[in-house]
């Protein structure tokens, strides 16, 4: 048996730590090695979850267990006429870890452990390729146009564009307090902020991640280029923390703030889609999407990585329990397996994208009454199904909060 992994991102990684693990026969094809991603720009800012850090741990990749930036809580912000906050707690903790520093460390860690990797881009033709040598080919990329190897799903995605711009950057001069949170806030109309720290180069910082709507007041996060003027950028975020978010805004020591490098800056637009799980190759071998390759998610909830991650443990599982064929029946009983967490997390994500209905508004005011529902909705974070589960129709969010109305207020 012998599998193909293309792409060495969250998926791709886990999926051959994984592997390797159990002495299954890989080869890892990676675009760029260790010391290119670690100069790189700013690729994301994701956070992971406890489920997938208990992933890292089982993987013996939890290499900032000590010293990084675990968070138990989130701080949730509403902002409009009637301000609300509240906080909602993990049972276990989350972190968030520059993927300059994280990746480039798994991928070491894989080729020391003998894991065979070829540094090398790979296209729809080297898929090709591949799959004539191997038993399965796994992509973990929609880089380099090898999403268009599958196709969109039609009806599924419900978006012909992006819904937010996006900037998101790495700061200094942010005060945390004890014990560590994440904040999520919104000023209707306008977007939303997501404030999460972070294990970086800079020593444990602050990420600000700006969902800007198109027309509201804070597009111009996203469509004025950072690198034109970077003192005027950073002033400019500090004018709109005062206006749209205060509660972020009181901790800022305006003196210290900045990006904590030039690099440290991501600003783009993603637009969600689905695509097909697997397609048979001209060879008979499977080819097998997961991650970006299959599912592109607004980063609004973060859980894209937690996602790939869920999706890669999911394979690698079916992979250990049968040694082939790699067939259809296998590809669709793999997808099948993932679907609820992976269609959850798109599901869930485009919601939130979406002006809130008065049933969603119901449960936000619930929340700010009810401590033991708005930590069930955090904790939730870990489990994208149920929370799907309890935000997809009024009746299913009305019964979700009657189920907390005799405990937690």
């Amino acid at each position: 048996m012998s599998i193909a992994i293309v792409g060495a991102g969250t998926a791709g990684l886990h999926l051959a730590l994984r592997l390797q693990q159990h002495g299954v026969d890989a080869t890892l094809y990676a675009e760029q090695e260790a010391h290119a991603v670690r100069s790189g720009r700013l690729p994301n800012t994701v956070a992971h979850h406890h489920r997938t850090r208990s992933r890292e741990r089982e993987l013996g990749v939890a290499f900032w267990d000590e010293g990084g930036p675990s968070y138990g809580r989130h701080e949730h912000y509403f902002g409009g006429e009637q301000p609300l906050a509240f906080p909602g707690e993990f049972t276990a903790p989350s972190m968030a870890v520059d993927y300059r520093l994280y990746l480039p460390r798994l991928l070491e860690e894989y080729e020391s452990r003998g894991g065979r990797v070829e540094y090398r881009a790979v296209d729809a033709a080297g898929v090709e390729r591949l799959g004539e040598r191997n038993d399965l080919v796994v992509v973990c990329t929609g880089r380099g146009g090898l999403a268009d190897l599958f196709p969109v799903v039609p009806g599924r995605s419900p978006f012909a564009g992006p819904q937010r711009l996006l900037s998101a950057g790495l700061y200094s001069g942010v005060r945390y307090d004890d014990p560590l949170f994440v904040t999520f806030a919104v000023s209707p109309g306008n977007g939303e902020l997501i404030e999460i720290p972070l294990a970086t180069f800079e020593g444990n910082m602050t990420t600000l991640l700006f969902e800007t709507i198109p027309g509201g007041d804070l597009e111009v996060l996203g469509r004025t280029p950072y690198a034109d003027d970077p003192r005027g950028y950073e002033r400019l975020v500090l004018e709109k923390l005062r206006q749209h978010y205060p509660t972020v805004a009181e901790r800022v020591d305006e003196s210290s703030f900045g990006l904590t490098r030039p690099s440290s800056i991501l600003q783009g637009a993603v637009t969600p889609t689905v695509r097909e799980p697997f397609r048979r190759l001209a060879s008979g071998t499977s080819a097998f999407a997961v991650g970006d390759a299959h599912v592109v998610v607004d980063p609004v909830v973060g859980q894209g990585a937690n996602a790939a991650s869920y999706s890669a443990w999911t394979l690698a599982d079916a992979i250990l329990d049968q040694a082939g064929p790699y067939d259809e029946a296998f590809c669709r009983r793999v997808d099948a397996e993932r679907s609820a967490f992976v269609m959850g997390v798109f599901d869930w994500t485009n919601a939130m994208l979406m002006p809130p209905p008065p049933f969603v508004l119901e449960l936000i005011g619930a929340m700010a009454q009810n401590r033991a529902l708005a930590d069930d909705f955090t904790e939730s974070f870990n489990y994208p199904d149920r929370q799907w589960a309890h935000l997809s129709s009024p009746d299913a969010t009305a019964a979700y909060i009657r189920s907390f109305a005799a405990v937690g207020a």
